[in-house]
């Protein structure tokens, strides 16, 4: 096995013992994170990038960015979607700033991302996902209430972290590998 190979498969064991350790810890509960911060610290936990700046960086998305509603009734995506597409930004930059070139075919796998995460799930929007309307003040009660995370919310960050591994493929071997 040549060493791209090795890398690949050192990569791939290290997002399916990620997504493992996900799947038992998660339907327990949130602890401390929520979609969008457990999305992007799983994955940058793989690439071997540990910051809590990370974690607080990314609650701020969870909830559709925190129960947005625009003017014009737009709803917010799920915290795991826009942590996806983050986490998209830096497997595909590696450990450089992104030149200006790059944008395009960053942006075509966020689409291809959210896409697919549409396809698995039917929308990406938060409140269609877990039925939840985090801009009502009892919106956060009743998740907790019903047990929303448990039940619903820690499968999108799951597989929103396969589906990232998926998507960046070849990129994330060159650039992490």
């Amino acid at each position: 096995m040549n060493a791209k190979n090795s890398d690949q498969v050192d990569l791939d064991k290290c997002f399916d013992e990620k997504i493992e350790e996900l799947n038992k810890l998660l339907p327990k509960g949130e602890q401390n994170k929520n979609c969008a911060a457990w999305t992007f610290t799983s994955i940058l936990d793989v690439l071997g990038l540990e910051n809590f700046f990370f974690n607080n960086l990314t609650i701020p998305l969870a909830g559709g960015f925190g129960g947005f509603k625009s003017m014009h009734g737009w709803k917010g995506p799920c915290g795991a979607v826009c942590a996806g597409c983050a986490a998209i930004g830096i497997i595909m930059g590696g450990q450089k700033p992104i030149k200006f070139g790059a944008k395009p075919r960053i942006y075509a796998r966020a689409a291809i991302f959210v896409h697919y995460f549409e396809k698995e799930f039917g929308s990406v929007i938060c409140e269609d996902l877990c039925g939840i309307n985090f801009s009502d003040p009892s919106g956060l009660q009743k998740y907790l209430d019903n047990d929303i995370w448990g039940e619903t919310c820690y499968k999108y960050v799951v597989k929103a972290v396969d589906l990232v591994r998926k998507v960046t493929g070849k990129e994330l071997i060159r650039k992490w590998g």
